[in-house]
């Protein structure tokens, strides 16, 4: 029983029930999560309406507590109704499957509960950081330089533009936009959303975000891995122009960067050691679980910090009895940020960068086998408005998951993102005849 607000003598959580609920509900997840949500007999969802699934959690929050029978109940319930990212038949988003080395890194860092923001409340990890971050800026080709774990790869976008702006003008730190010329950024049509969102939120507006030649821009954003195809965009050439103007380079590899631990991949990267940053997501290709994103940078000037600081003396007092240097929360937009290296970090030591790269090749060795099996099935085509029925009865079946969407003015196509270490070539073939399967009356 909880003791009342009145009572001083005892803390009011229960460390003895709390620990209990904790081992029932790991036990839970272990087998409702990780043993049949991988079972390739299992279904990837259970899928229910919106209003029938809001009855079935009973989400309302009331003014007294739950026993924990009850509790242990919606951890069942929330196990079961979620998508089974981890399914090997999860084919829907550039994140699935699951490394369980990587898991254990997350759980602990849950249950640690700190903030990397100094060295005094998560010294392991402020080490951590820099060494996982020191690796992957030598696949990159540096030997030197910075970055930070960020919240996605959509903000690693939004801090290389906002790096590339001070850089060119320090001023607008101080004084804001006003201070500024109309400044425009460069990148392809096929680069992703969010470097027209970081444009809007950081007041140059979407509308000087060019996708053709136009004004000459503060920022070229290429892309590594383009969201929706995988197309690589050749970054000596890149380079060269963005050399000569001086132009701040930032490669957009969340998709694609993982390519760099491979020797038989990491071609479609070339020049990317001439970028100024690169954002880099290994919660996609390497698995390593949401989130795990990167920015890399070969700067060696302080920049992150400099354009970010605000000297909170609460926080980063210069009179500290270690190296202040270590205290790295003002290279951050955000105060508090989470742990997100050691799952990382626990992954790469456990399977080496040799593992690693297996994976990248491995998920390129699917991706070829697909396009050869479609190749080879005559009429294996769909018309647009076929997608979505078959997406629907994909889903309300349970048997698979898989994202559809037109290119260009082309048709839907139904666009298979293959990267789980559990996947096998009979969830390839599984694939391609329940397409076949779900849509043969239509």
């Amino acid at each position: 029983m909880e003791p009342t607000t009145g009572d001083l003598t005892d803390p009011l959580i229960n460390h003895a029930d709390g620990q209990l609920f904790l081992h029932e509900a790991f036990k839970i997840i272990v087998e409702d999560v990780l043993c049949k949500g991988t079972d390739v007999k299992e279904k990837v969802c259970e899928w229910r309406e919106p209003e029938e699934l809001a009855r079935l959690l009973d989400l309302e929050l009331r003014e007294k507590g739950e026993p924990q029978e009850n509790l242990l109940q919606r951890v069942r319930d929330v196990a079961k109704y979620s998508i089974k990212t981890s399914h090997p038949r999860f084919f829907n988003q550039q994140f699935a499957g699951v490394d369980y080395h990587s898991l254990a890194g997350r759980f602990l860092s849950e249950a640690l509960n700190t903030n990397l923001f100094t060295y005094e409340v998560a010294p392991v990890f402020v080490l951590m950081e820099a060494e996982v971050l020191r690796g992957l800026r030598a696949l990159v080709g540096w030997t030197e330089g910075d970055g930070l774990f960020c919240p996605g790869g959509s903000t690693s976008n939004m801090y290389a533009m906002n790096l590339a702006r001070y850089r060119l003008y320090p001023e607008v730190k101080s004084q804001g936009l006003r201070s500024l010329p109309q400044l425009t950024v460069f990148t392809s049509p096929e680069s992703h959303y969010s470097v027209k969102k970081g444009a809007a939120f950081m007041g140059f507006g979407m509308d000087n975000v060019i996708l053709v030649k136009g004004a000459v821009p503060f920022l070229v954003s290429c892309t590594s891995g383009t969201t929706v195809q995988g197309a690589f965009d050749p970054l000596d050439l890149i380079a060269d122009v963005c050399d000569k103007h001086k132009l701040w380079l930032h490669v957009d590899a969340a998709w694609g960067g993982s390519v760099l631990f491979s020797k038989k991949h990491s071609h479609l990267m070339k020049g990317v050691h001439r970028a100024n940053s690169v954002a880099w997501n290994p919660h996609k290709m390497l698995v390593a679980g949401l989130q795990c994103s990167v920015l890399l940078l070969k700067d060696t000037t302080d920049l992150l910090k400099k354009c970010h600081c605000a000297n909170a003396t609460y926080l980063f007092q210069q009179d500290k009895f270690y190296d202040v240097n270590l205290d790295i929360g003002d290279k951050s937009v955000q105060c508090s940020r989470k742990v997100d290296c050691l799952k990382l970090w626990l992954m790469w030591k456990a399977v080496g960068s040799a593992g690693l790269e297996q994976r990248v090749d491995k998920a390129f060795l699917h991706a070829r086998y697909v396009v050869d099996q479609m190749k080879k099935r005559e009429g294996f085509q769909l018309l647009g408005d076929v997608a979505p029925v078959i997406k629907e009865r994909m889903m309300k079946q349970g048997t698979m998951m898989v994202g559809y969407q037109p290119l260009g003015d082309r048709v839907n196509f139904f666009r298979i993102t293959i990267l789980s270490p559990l996947v096998s070539q009979k969830d390839m073939d599984f694939f391609l005849d329940e397409i076949e399967r779900l849509g043969n009356d239509l």
